[in-house]
Formats: structure tokens, C-alpha cells, sequence
């Protein structure tokens, strides 16, 4: 990636923030790198190099900043905007991929050689998969140094490290002190907040718009596995070695996250997908100033600054939410939603989350309490967890509810097993790491599965930031509702003003709804 010194200079002497995360800098007269706002002094130009990834400055021999603390920065946006094999490459990082598979893991996911895949990382981010996924793995160590009481052997093998010795030689390379150190230079030690829970930061560029978000996700929660509740988003998690749950709660600058895990080596999977989720990483400024040049959307990006595309932490989940939102209301969505998890059993709770209200989830399913437990121990389930949210059940588990536990007309009931078993199988991929293109082609080769949930399954389980959806009935109401056509077709072509970021546009006009 090609990096313009005097672009990038003028960032950093101007301590803009809207460049965090993009570029990082390298200062040679003191053996550091930091973020394009440190607040230390600019330093000179002569001993100044630029780095389109921690990595690579940890490559070049400098060590992060304890000032501004780069690797806390919101992640580039182009990860999320771009659909190519660097951007898929990028996001299965951020997703622990490497940690979990290694690097061959990583490449047989992309379809490529190992060797042209670092090949293609080196070119844009001057460093291969196993020295970003190394970055990673030491943000997440000190991540856990800080945040928890946790001794230093469970720290490693919870980021990541394959050893101690690994560990405590990387915290060394890119902070410059030893791990025990990073601890006692908080002046306390943590308090104990529970077992297997940690609470961070999530950073992002402002503005965020985040009644947007939790008006969103609270009109479509599902009792049980989601809530909204006093500002805050909580939801049951699936990740790749257990459970867990979130607390997302917006504040200025930043969202703070409590994470409850049943094994610390999902730290970063549950990190990436709470980012992924509320769309921490994106650009507002670009995607603002695009929107706000159409007339008709001036005033609402005036009033409501940020609006972010709320994505999604399972691109399963979102595949059945949107089939089942195929021509009906969000209200009865959600009904036959919660219906079908009473189906279901549920998986055993986060041992130290919070407690369900069985009440609040056998009503929305339109049920007893009593036929709730009665449809769960029929399911063979426990009749409900001591407490914590669930996650969404698995596509496996999907497979084996009876025809009379989905609700829902034969056809529908069909299309999710279909999809469930291309899930299943791997014909089919619904995580951010996947080919947007393919993966819009396979779902509508799926029988019952047409353009709109393709397109709805690729904005938000897939992240794609230019999708428009001209036919939901939801947008053509708020293209109406701010004078623009709600033709499909001609609010199609209208809508090529707002590229590349007509997802973005989609929620603005469900909002004018």
C-alpha cells in the first residue's frame, strides 16, 4: 500500500483522528509508533516513516506507544468497505482464524496458496498473516494484563500464545516492558469482576448516532437470546470454543463492552464481532459527506449525524431472521422467531451472566410459561437456564426441530433447512470472511430465497456497505416520505448518487419510515 508522506504528515501534525486506525507512525529518533493523533509532539520529518499496519511497524523494530496506545485505535475502515481477498483476509484475522487453523487454515478459507497469500498481505500491509495475526494476539495479552486478575500463564494461552515464553517475548518486542510491568503501571490491580469476565473499550470515529443502533436491534431482540435495556445491547454469543455473552453500552468516545466468556480464548472473536455488530470500524465523515450532497437526505444526515448499519455477530442468524421477514412485519418476524427457539434446547448459559425473564420470552412467543418449559423439556432442554442469555442455535440444531416447531408455512420451514444444511455441509459461507459475490449467488440458487434476502443477509451478515434494497416496502415508505422516487426501478438508478455506501442510505430511509 502506497502511503502519501505528505498527506499523512499533515494528519499527524494536525492530531486528526479521523486518521486512526488507517496508517500508523513510525518515529526512528525514539524507536516508537503511534497513532496519527498522539498527542506527543509532531516529530520532525526526517525521523518520521509511515505503516499501513501495526505489524509492520512491529516488523521494522519500534514498539507501540503507552501514550496513545495505536493498537487501541478503531480498525481501518477499507477492511470493512473492500470485498477482495486482502479485506476477506483481514476480517478472519480480526476473527481469530489464524489462532485457530493457522495460517494454511486462513488460506484454505480464501481459496488461495499460503505463499500468494502472504504474497498479497506483504503488498498492501507490509506484514504476512502470521505478524498480523501476532499483533492481534499481543493487543488482546495486554488487553487481559489490564483488564483482569488473571495470572500471566492463563493470559498467554488465552490470546493466543502456543507458549509463556512466546508471550512474554512479544509484550517485551511491541511494549517495551515486561508483562508484569504493563500490570503494575496501572497503579492497582484489577478487581475481581467474576469468572471469565472482562470489561474494555471499543473505540470508533465519531460521530455515532447510537439511538440509531439500539432502536434498531431493540424493535427486532429476541426474548432470550438479546435485550435493550437502560442503553445498553446484551446478547447471548456462539464463539468458536464456547459461549458467551455482551454488554454493549455507547458512551463519548467509545463503547464499553463487558464480555462474559466461558473460554478466555475467544477474547478476540467476541471483540471482533461486538466491532462488527455495531459498525465500530466505519468512516462516518466519508459516509456522511456522500449521503449529505443528495438534497433529499441532507436534513437527516444534519440532524442525525453517524447512523451506523447495524450488522450482525452470526451470519447464520441473520440468513433465518431474514427469511423469516420475508413480506411480514418485524412484530410477527419476531414472534415466529421466538416461537421457534422455544423448539429449541438451549445451549447452558454464561455461568456469571444476568437472569432471563422466562415471563418476558413466553409471552413474545405467544405461550404459557408452563408450555415453555413443557415445549423446552420436550426439545430436551431444562426447562431454562439458571440465568445469562442463549445464543442463537446453530444451523445443526435448526436441522432437528420437528415441522410443527418452526410455525411457519411449509415452504419457508424448507428454505431455512435448505440453507441450514448448505451451512452445515460448508457449501455455504455467512461470516464476513466469506465472497459477498458467491455467497449473494449461492443463497439465491436456495430454493424460497430471492434478491431482497440475499441483499439483507449480504448488508448485514456480510458487511456490505453498498447494498439497496429497492424493493423492501420499508424503504420505498421513507423514499417516499423524503420526496424521492418509490419506484423500485427508478429509485434504483436515483440511488447510484449514494455509491458506495447505499447500505447506508437503507437505514436512513427505514428511519424516515
Amino acid at each position: 500500500m502506497e502511503l502519501d508522506f505528505e498527506r499523512c504528515y499533515r494528519a499527524v501534525d494536525s492530531r486528526d483522528q479521523r486518521f486512526d486506525g488507517w496508517f500508523y507512525t513510525g518515529v526512528t529518533s525514539t524507536g516508537i509508533y503511534c497513532r496519527p493523533s498522539c498527542p506527543a509532539m509532531t516529530p520532525k520529518r526526517q525521523n518520521v516513516r509511515f505503516f499501513p499496519s501495526a505489524a509492520a511497524a512491529q516488523g521494522a523494530g519500534l514498539r507501540a506507544c503507552r501514550r496513545c496506545r495505536p493498537d487501541a485505535a478503531p480498525g481501518s475502515p477499507q477492511w470493512d468497505v473492500r470485498g477482495d481477498v486482502v479485506g476477506r483476509a483481514m476480517r478472519l484475522i480480526a476473527d481469530g482464524v489464524v489462532d485457530r487453523d493457522g495460517v494454511p487454515g486462513l488460506a484454505a478459507r480464501l481459496g488461495y496458496t499460503e505463499r500468494h497469500l502472504h504474497r498479497m498481505l506483504r503488498a498492501e500491509l507490509g506484514a504476512g498473516p502470521l505478524a498480523l495475526a501476532r499483533a492481534q494476539r499481543a493487543q488482546a495479552a495486554r488487553t487481559l494484563v489490564e483488564t483482569t486478575g488473571l495470572g500471566m500463564a492463563e493470559i498467554a494461552f488465552a490470546a493466543g500464545f502456543g507458549s509463556v515464553r512466546q508471550f512474554n517475548e512479544t509484550v517485551r518486542e511491541v511494549y517495551g516492558v515486561a508483562p508484569s510491568e504493563l500490570r503494575t503501571a496501572r497503579g492497582t490491580r484489577p478487581a475481581p469482576a467474576g469468572a471469565g469476565t472482562i470489561t474494555l473499550r471499543l473505540a470508533y470515529r465519531p460521530p455515532l448516532h447510537a439511538a440509531a443502533l439500539l432502536d434498531f436491534l431493540a424493535l427486532r431482540a429476541l426474548p432470550g437470546v438479546e435485550e435493550v435495556r437502560d442503553g445498553a445491547y446484551r446478547r447471548g454469543l456462539r464463539l468458536p470454543h464456547g459461549t458467551g455473552e455482551a454488554t454493549l453500552t455507547p458512551a463519548d468516545g467509545y463503547v464499553a463492552a463487558t464480555l462474559r466468556l466461558t473460554d478466555m480464548r475467544d477474547l478476540s472473536p467476541a471483540v471482533a464481532r461486538c466491532r462488527r455488530l455495531f459498525d465500530l470500524d466505519a468512516d462516518p465523515a466519508a459516509v456522511d459527506d456522500t449521503l449529505a450532497a443528495d438534497p433529499a437526505l441532507a436534513g437527516a444526515v444534519t440532524a442525525e449525524p453517524g447512523v451506523r448499519v447495524p450488522r450482525a455477530v452470526d451470519g447464520w442468524e441473520m440468513a433465518v431472521r431474514a427469511i423469516i421477514g420475508q413480506q411480514v412485519s418485524v412484530t410477527s418476524a419476531r414472534t415466529t422467531l421466538t416461537r421457534l427457539l422455544t423448539h429449541l434446547p438451549p445451549p447452558p448459559p454464561t455461568p456469571t451472566a444476568g437472569p432471563v425473564d422466562h415471563e418476558v420470552v413466553a409471552s413474545a412467543a405467544g405461550v404459557s410459561r408452563q408450555q415453555l418449559h413443557d415445549r423446552r423439556d420436550e426439545a430436551g432442554g431444562r426447562g431454562g437456564p439458571a440465568g445469562g442469555l442463549w445464543a442463537f442455535p446453530s444451523a445443526a440444531e435448526v436441522l432437528g426441530v420437528p415441522d410443527a416447531g418452526f410455525g411457519m408455512p411449509g415452504g419457508r420451514r424448507e428454505t431455512i433447512r435448505a440453507l441450514a444444511r448448505a451451512v452445515v455441509d460448508g457449501t455455504l459461507d455467512l461470516e464476513p470472511g466469506g465472497d459477498r459475490e458467491e455467497t449473494r449467488r449461492r443463497l439465491t440458487e436456495l430454493p424460497g430465497i430471492g434478491a431482497w434476502t440475499a441483499g439483507y443477509v449480504a448488508m448485514r451478515a456480510l458487511g456490505d456497505p453498498d447494498v439497496l434494497l429497492a424493493t423492501d416496502l420499508a424503504v420505498r415508505r421513507g423514499a417516499a416520505a423524503l420526496g424521492l422516487p418509490d419506484d423500485p426501478k427508478t429509485l434504483d438508478t436515483y440511488a447510484d448518487r449514494w455509491r458506495p455506501w447505499r447500505s447506508y442510505a437503507v437505514v436512513r430511509l427505514w428511519r424516515a419510515a
